[in-house]
């Protein structure tokens, strides 16, 4: 194949997987670069859940549990209650299944004043503007398969980026060139030409990286990183779909005294039992004690393991999770220029449409006129 053919071939491929992914690139890129500050926009949209008098938990967890119950609605159930600094305390309660219904059942989530358990708020753990850009930027909304679309999509953008910068390469002359701005008369195609080159590596990384996410099977596979269940536990999907137990038999307090025997570290988390794992289980800053409801009994448990694997760093370098502001920034311009990159692009194929057809036009007139 000769260089000019290539370049041809590369050109299409490249110009075919901007029409046809634009209108699912746009919305991926854009709410990816605002999940960058996704905390500042959490408090931004919800300025009550933070409208609280003291950041550290005065109170004994069952006084947030009491708080939250008495909040929820008839037949929802507390699943856990989480402890953050700065944060309000956050009670998770599974919503009564519906008839038929399959998969994960839904949350309600109670914010309250960690100082005096407040209800600050209480919302659909699934609703809301933040939670509704999470689901369209990890699987187009699209339940099972969405995230494997994204992931697809992802591998399109990372093929896209390649192409891109070999299109941009000059051909004829030094590098150099490429990087003179009036490359062309439009002005859009001179956009596309300069934020293609600039955006070409960090958005392979991010193409990379998402794919990486989407398919954690496969890269684990080729990293080492595959996850082994640990010995009679059960599987993710189970737990997922796990319902807190109605009554339990040991009450959160006899399972803090039973807990903070064993670790006296401050709580940063409480998980209910279930009918699937009918046991307590109490987090102190790394450490994890397992209380058995039926005896109430604590035991520590076996560490996670919090080494950085491959997956970990994807993730990180993907969502910018303590990668320093930098590349936050980085993350969040590369977010939006993919959506500028797939509307100059469309208005360059619209134009070089526009164009082909007016010359076939004229044309078609000159040899109209030449045979008449």
């Amino acid at each position: 194949m000769s260089k000019i053919a290539l370049r041809n071939f590369w050109f299409q491929f490249h110009k075919w997987i901007g029409l046809i992914l634009a209108i699912v690139i746009i919305p991926i890129s854009i709410t990816g670069s605002a999940l960058v500050w996704h905390d500042a926009l959490d408090k931004a949209l919800n300025p009550q859940r933070f409208a609280f008098t003291s950041s550290e938990a005065a109170l004994p967890p069952s006084a947030y549990a009491a708080a939250a119950q008495a909040a929820l609605a008839p037949g929802e159930r507390i699943v856990s209650l989480r402890f953050a600094k700065d944060e309000p305390v956050m009670v998770a309660a599974a919503q009564p299944r519906k008839e038929g219904a399959r998969g994960r059942p839904g949350r309600t989530v109670v914010y309250m004043d960690p100082g005096t358990a407040r209800v600050l708020d209480k919302a659909d753990g699934n609703a809301g503007l933040v939670r509704f850009m999470h689901g369209l930027h990890g699987s187009l909304l699209i339940p099972g398969i969405g995230r494997q679309i994204v992931g697809w999509i992802g591998v399109a953008m990372l093929i896209s980026s390649i192409s891109g910068l070999w299109l941009w390469w000059p051909t004829v002359g030094s590098w150099l060139k490429g990087l003179r701005w009036k490359r062309h008369r439009n002005f859009d195609t001179n956009l596309h030409h300069q934020m293609g080159f600039w955006i070409a590596l960090p958005l392979f990384v991010l193409s990379l990286t998402g794919a990486w996410i989407s398919f954690p099977a496969f890269f684990g596979k080729i990293s080492g990183d595959v996850q082994q269940s640990r010995p009679g536990q059960p599987d993710r999907a189970a737990m997922m779909r796990a319902k807190p137990i109605e009554k339990p038999t040991t009450s959160l307090d006899q399972v803090v005294t039973a807990s903070t025997a064993l670790s006296p570290d401050r709580i940063t988390s409480v998980n209910w039992p279930t009918d699937v794992k009918p046991e307590w289980s109490v987090s102190f800053n790394g450490k994890t004690v397992a209380v058995d409801d039926a005896t109430g009994t604590a035991k520590l448990d076996k560490p996670r393991d919090t080494k950085e694997t491959t997956a970990r760093l994807m993730r990180r370098i993907h969502d910018g999770t303590g990668m320093g502001l930098f590349w936050q920034v980085v993350i969040f311009i590369g977010g939006i220029l993919p959506a500028i990159l797939a509307i100059t692009g469309i208005i360059m194929w619209w134009r070089a449409r526009t164009w082909r057809g007016d010359l076939a036009r004229r044309q078609k007139a000159k040899a109209q006129a030449a045979t008449a």
